[in-house]
C-alpha cells in the first residue's frame, strides 16, 4: 500500500505535524443528577508527521474525548485542532478525510464479507470504484483468504484487523487506534502490532491509546500522558524514561543477617529475606563500588546481583498520582 504520507514523505509541502491541538477544551453539560464535566482543559498537543504516538491515561482522563473531537463525533467547547494542517471547523471535509479511526467497539455487520464491508465503507467516504484498494488493504492486513467469508466466521483477532482495514479505505495519512488490543490474546496482539508497525513504516502517522504500558514503551517513539483532562507529560519515550532514572539493585549474600548491617547506613536500603538487601538509587550515581566496599566492611560475600530500571509504568503511576494529589490539594 502507498499511503498518502508514504507516497511523498519527502515532499516539503507536507505538514510537520499530523495533528495540532491548541487550547482544546471540552465541557459536557450537566445531565440529570450529574453536573457539568470538564473533560478537556485547554490541551496543547502536537503529533509529528510519521510518528507512532502513544496517548496514555487512566479511565476518564480525556483520551476518548480528544479522539472523538478529532473524528468529528464530539463538538469542542474551545480551542483549535488541525489534522494534516486542515482546521476541523473551517476545513471539515478535508480534516475528516485525513483521519481514520479504529474504535474500541467491534462494529462489524456479521452478514457482510470483509470485501463487501470495505467496499461499502469506501463508498461512504466517496472513494470512486476505480480508486478503491479493497483487495490491497485486505492483503496488507492478512485477510485475503477471508475476503469472501462472512464476518461472523472471523476470529476476534481477524475482526480487529478488519476494523483497521475499514479505517484505511480512504487512504488517510493519520490513523487513530483506540485501545485496539483490548480483549485480544498475546499472539493476536503481536500480529496486530506487527501490521501497525508496517503501516507506520510506510509513512502513516499512528495515534495509539492503550492500557498496555509495555506496548506503548516498545512501540511508540513519542508519548503523551493525560490525566483529569490535562496533558501532564509529553516527550519522546526515551526522554520520559530518563526523567526517572531510578534503579533497584538487589544483592544476595552467602551469609545471613537479622538486620541491615551498619556499613550500609548511608544507602537507601531494605532487607529482603535472610540473605539479601535491596538498594534504591539513581543510575547517574553509580554507587556499586561503594556498596561492594560496604559489603566487604560488613564481612559479607555477594553471590548474586540483579538490577531493575525504571519503566514507563513507574513514570505513569508517579505522574498520575502526583497530578491527583495536586488536584486534591
Amino acid at each position: 500500500m502507498t499511503s498518502a504520507v508514504g507516497a511523498a514523505d519527502k515532499n516539503p509541502h507536507l505538514p510537520d505535524f499530523a495533528v495540532e491541538a491548541v487550547g482544546l477544551d471540552k465541557t459536557y453539560a450537566a445531565a440529570g443528577k450529574q453536573g457539568a464535566k470538564h473533560a478537556l482543559k485547554t490541551v496543547d498537543l502536537t503529533i509529528p508527521r510519521g510518528s507512532l504516538f502513544g496517548l496514555l491515561g487512566p479511565n476518564g482522563a480525556g483520551k476518548s474525548t480528544f479522539i472523538n473531537i478529532l473524528a468529528g463525533l464530539v463538538n469542542k467547547s474551545g480551542g483549535t485542532a488541525r489534522i494534516w494542517d486542515c482546521d476541523i471547523d473551517r476545513q471539515t471535509r478535508q480534516a475528516r478525510a485525513a483521519i481514520g479511526v479504529v474504535p474500541q467497539e467491534l462494529n462489524i455487520d456479521p452478514f457482510f464479507t470483509p470485501f463487501e464491508l470495505l467496499e461499502l465503507q469506501a463508498g461512504l467516504y466517496g472513494v470512486p470504484p476505480r480508486e478503491r484498494r479493497t483487495l490491497e488493504i485486505l492483503a496488507m492486513l492478512g485477510l485475503s483468504d477471508k475476503a469472501k467469508a462472512y464476518a461472523r466466521t472471523l476470529s476476534g483477532g481477524m475482526r480487529r484487523r478488519l476494523m483497521v482495514a475499514k479505517a484505511m479505505v480512504h487512504n488517510p495519512p493519520v490513523l487513530v487506534l483506540d485501545e485496539p488490543t483490548a480483549g485480544v490474546d498475546i499472539e493476536l496482539r503481536q500480529q496486530l502490532w506487527a501490521q501497525v508497525k508496517e503501516l507506520n513504516r510506510r509513512g502513516v502517522t499512528i495515534l495509539l491509546t492503550t492500557h498496555y504500558l509495555e506496548e506503548a514503551e516498545e512501540l511508540c517513539d513519542r508519548i503523551a500522558i493525560i490525566n483529569h483532562g490535562e496533558v501532564i507529560a509529553c516527550d519522546t519515550t526515551q526522554a520520559l524514561l530518563r526523567k526517572l532514572d531510578n534503579k533497584t539493585l538487589t544483592i544476595t549474600f552467602a551469609e545471613s543477617f537479622e538486620a541491615v548491617p551498619k556499613p550500609f547506613a548511608e544507602f537507601s536500603v531494605e532487607k529482603v529475606g535472610e540473605h539479601a538487601l535491596r538498594f534504591q538509587y539513581r543510575a547517574s550515581e553509580s554507587p556499586l563500588p561503594r556498596i561492594l566496599s560496604a559489603a566487604g566492611s560488613a564481612g559479607l560475600t555477594p553471590v548474586d546481583v540483579t538490577t531493575e530500571e525504571t519503566d514507563l509504568e513507574d513514570i505513569f503511576l508517579q505522574l498520575t498520582r502526583g497530578a491527583h494529589a495536586g488536584a486534591q490539594g
